[in-house]
């Protein structure tokens, strides 16, 4: 599988892809520290490397989504800041795009428990939500087409 990461924080997501087999993964962070910090974190884990390719990038996640080819990743996750929901929605409909998840993967997507999940599944009208829970402040989804 081809894993984009989006606002990827620690990078837990698309180190846990990594180390499931995935052939690619892009960990995109905006923010400086927190991308030296995934770096760190990257080097770290290398006692037990993944046989997949992991580049990390300082770059805005919606910018890059939006230059990527329709179809070109198998599974994108979604954890943006909280505070803004525009850019929650802006990415989930780009994803939709972008992902094919026709090899098993899917748009996993977090948001916070306070906004509902008819409102980001509505987002993506021809996915569906597969899996979902909630944990304390936060709700997920993870989304498939009907071609997954």
């Amino acid at each position: 599988m081809r894993c984009l990461d989006l606002f990827a924080g620690t990078g837990a997501l698309g180190f846990e892809a990594a180390s499931r087999g995935a052939i690619l993964v892009v960990l995109l962070e905006k923010d400086k520290k927190a991308c030296a910090n995934l770096s760190t974190n990257f080097s770290a884990l290398q006692s037990s490397p993944a046989a997949g390719q992991v580049e990390i990038l300082q770059r805005d996640s919606l910018e890059f989504l939006k230059q990527q080819a329709d179809h070109s990743s198998n599974l994108i996750f979604i954890d943006p800041p909280f505070q803004d929901s525009s850019l929650l929605d802006r990415a989930v409909i780009e994803a939709g795009r972008v992902c094919d998840d026709s090899s098993g993967g899917g748009i996993y997507v977090e948001f916070p428990s306070s906004r509902l999940r008819e409102e980001v599944e509505a987002l993506l009208p021809d996915w569906h939500c597969g899996k979902y829970l909630e944990a304390g402040q936060v709700k997920a989804c993870l989304f498939r087409s009907g071609r997954g």
